[in-house]
């Protein structure tokens, strides 16, 4: 990095104000909550201040909606991690998960500024430009020039220099770096084209093999067809890519579906495509924010404005090209980030949620919803001034001001973030609980047998009908939920296998449909069978 890009740099990091970490929603993954693998002190459905950082001055936070672990960078420039680790990506040199954030100490002789996360590694910046990475390496997203070592449990460093940004999809990073001709630059996974240089690198494993794989990147390298622009801002989903240039423009690549990329279709991109809606009378600011989901896209676009595309409500139709959001129409926008289904925006001194939110990431509080079509006010932080938001796959990280909040932290809950040397405790069933549940069953019988002998009114009929419909409306609601959930779920995680099954001229929807029918026909002629075989037994 030139010694002006350094000293503009290190200007500009030491004018970064901090402020106190909240935490809500789960670190849990997408399995433990699946099998209800979680604990009540797992989840924090209002924003919550952790012991370990109350009073720490967190300039940023980082996260993706791929990722159940955290990163915190402090003003000092200490990186601390927290969450899931089963793949080192925490960089603690080991693969224990934690609950308290704790400072990666291989990066204790470095002041790291900006950081990324993905779905099971850990992507940095230090103030220098150089970048360091950990946890998962299978596809090369760590940058490091190799795929020899799968998981690295210490900070490594990365094949590239100069760096001024650093994102993070499921698999893959991308780096913004002060070198002309290459200011973007991606590692990983190639498998949807979310690296932007026209390919998806996909090869038959064997000759005359249907079986495909995909071929890793593990090298940072230029998207060419972008080497003569200079691009100021990126924004990762889980396999695709937001970035907007100097000259205003938008582009997006990658997977295409739900209509993410906003080209009016849903058909992947394996290089840079401008998104049409951004043009010369329509073009962004540089100092844009840009955010990216698993099923969605959003970029600020001056004052008061909000374009989003994608997937943005369960039920409705998709937006295949940027829209306004009218919902925030005329806030003033300080940060934004997206996450697996939910979305978080610091506009002036409120913080706006909305979104899918099954385990209080959206931090309304404990009787309040969980889940929100629409763009709403966390109350609880009402008149807090938003340094900086990051969501993971099932949480979510605020940052604010603590200066002109009177006692208002002081009301909120303090989370005793204590690690035992086991780090996180999976729950385990016992004989106590085996046995708690059968008194339970058994009490649950002999009320059912009190309730039948006594007599009920027409009117408590009535009511228990009532409520008994708006039960199973709910339950409806939250079904189809959840069955969003877990499709987009299955989608986000997609890339992790290294190989996928193929016929020509058919894909898997197609393949299911055609077994779907097959089962159907099958059914339908034993049936058949079945029926001629009892004709002819009565006959005879």
């Amino acid at each position: 990095m030139s010694s002006t890009v350094a000293m503009k740099t290190k200007k500009k990091e030491e004018d970064v104000k901090g402020g106190e970490l909240l935490f809500c929603g789960t670190t849990r993954s997408e399995a433990d909550i699946r099998r209800k693998k979680v604990l009540p002190g797992d989840i924090f459905v209002s924003p919550t201040r952790l012991r370990s950082l109350v009073g720490v001055d967190i300039r940023y936070v980082a996260s993706g909606c791929a990722s159940c672990h955290c990163v915190a960078l402090s003003v000092d420039g200490r990186c601390f991690t927290w969450g899931k680790n089963e793949k080192g990506q925490l960089g603690h040199g080991d693969k224990i998960s934690r609950n308290s954030p704790t400072v990666v100490s291989g990066l204790s002789k470095y002041k790291v500024v900006k950081a990324g996360s993905g779905g099971g590694h850990t992507v940095v910046q230090t103030v220098d430009g150089t970048s360091f990475s950990f946890g998962w390496n299978k596809h090369g997203q760590l940058g490091t020039g190799s795929t020899k070592k799968e998981v690295e449990l210490s900070p490594v460093q990365c094949l590239i220099t100069d760096v001024r940004d650093v994102a993070c999809g499921t698999d893959f990073t991308v780096w913004l770096t002060s070198i002309k001709g290459a200011s973007i630059q991606t590692a990983g996974h190639p498998q949807y084209g979310q690296l932007g240089h026209g390919t998806d690198n996909e090869y038959n494993t064997k000759e005359s093999s249907v079986r495909l794989a995909y071929e890793a990147q593990p090298r940072p390298k230029a998207i060419a067809s972008l080497s003569d622009e200079t691009i100021l801002k990126v924004a990762c989903g889980s396999n695709h890519t937001v970035a907007l240039d100097s000259k205003g423009y938008i582009y997006t690549w990658g997977f295409g579906g739900y209509g993410r990329l906003g080209h009016r279709e849903q058909k992947d991109e394996w290089s840079p495509r401008r998104v049409d809606v951004f043009t010369k009378h329509n073009l962004v600011p540089p100092d844009a924010i840009l955010s990216a989901g698993s099923v969605s896209s959003a970029c600020t676009a001056g004052v008061g404005k909000i374009y989003i595309w994608g997937k943005i409500k369960i039920t409705g139709d998709n937006y295949m090209y940027p829209q306004p959001l009218m919902d925030l129409s005329g806030w003033k926008i300080r940060c934004m980030d997206s996450g697996s289904l939910h979305n978080f925006v610091g506009a002036e001194s409120s913080c706006i949620s909305w979104g899918i939110a099954q385990s209080g990431q959206l931090g309304y509080g404990p009787n309040q919803q969980k889940s929100s079509a629409n763009p709403k006010k966390v109350d609880i932080l009402e008149g807090m001034n938003v340094i900086s938001v990051a969501c993971g796959f099932a949480h979510s990280l605020v940052v604010v001001d603590r200066s002109n909040v009177g006692d208002q932290l002081d009301k909120l809950d303090v989370y005793d973030d204590k690690d035992t040397d086991e780090g996180i405790k999976e729950p385990a069933t016992s004989k106590k609980t085996t046995r708690n549940s059968a008194a339970k069953t058994s009490d649950n019988a002999n009320k059912g047998k009190k309730r039948i002998k006594e007599p009920a009114t027409s009117k408590k009929t009535t009511r228990n009908s009532a409520a008994k419909i708006s039960d199973n409306a709910n339950k409806r609601k939250k079904k189809t939920e959840e069955s969003y959930e877990s499709e987009v779920i299955e989608e986000s995680h997609e890339s992790e296998n290294d190989s996928v099954e193929k016929t020509s001229g058919q894909n898997k929807q197609r393949r299911g449909k055609a077994s779907s029918r097959g089962r159907s026909s099958a059914a339908t002629k034993a049936a058949t069978l079945a029926r001629r075989g009892r004709s002819r037994t009565k006959t005879s």
